[in-house]
């Protein structure tokens, strides 16, 4: 756990239709003092919709060496590699060197996050997955964050459906390549 960090829990009914996943999750999440709320909100939402045996957190922003979401198998190989937000290319192509998958999750602009690694070496950079949302809708949920959260999230048919405290949102979930 990150020094200063402040610690939210998070009790999620997570029914994920499109890869059959359905499960309740108590996640603690540890939020850096510099970390925004959408930030930390689109780390759990990558939780979520990555789900399976072996998914952990980082250290958040305070890693540096592992990206904001993992996922190891039983031998304790690194499966997965997930970042959040606006990663650097280097940690792209460090985290496709280490894993069998990569994925992004972003609240931002994809457009202008995947325009940062133009040009750049990214080790199966056609193999890394950038996921967006609809403009707005990480920010507005995010607002409703407090230490405590009872979520309900559902995907189906490339939708997110969100209930968090009682605020609810919804979004198509965008993907694409990074290259």
């Amino acid at each position: 756990m990150a020094i200063g960090a402040t610690i939210h829990t998070f009790t999620v009914q997570l029914s994920d239709v499109d890869r059959g996943v359905y499960d309740e999750l108590n996640l603690r999440v540890a939020r850096h003092p510099s970390e925004t709320a959408p930030y930390m909100l689109t780390r759990v939402l990558a939780y979520c919709l990555e789900y399976e045996e072996g998914i952990a957190f980082s250290e958040g922003v305070a890693a540096t060496d592992e990206p904001a979401v993992m996922v190891k198998d039983m031998t304790g190989a690194l499966v997965a590699w997930v970042e959040v937000g606006a990663p650097d290319a280097a940690r792209l192509h460090t985290g496709s060197m280490k894993a069998e998958r990569v994925a992004v999750y972003t609240h931002r602009d994809p457009d202008k996050v995947a325009a940062a690694w133009a040009g750049k070496r990214i080790h199966r950079a056609d193999e890394v997955r950038l996921h967006s949302f609809e403009p707005g809708f990480v920010e507005r949920l995010s607002e409703a964050i407090e230490r405590r959260n009872t979520a309900t999230l559902t995907r189906t048919e490339g939708r997110v459906y969100l209930e968090l405290n009682g605020a609810s949102g919804d979004s198509e979930i965008f993907s694409r390549s990074a290259d």
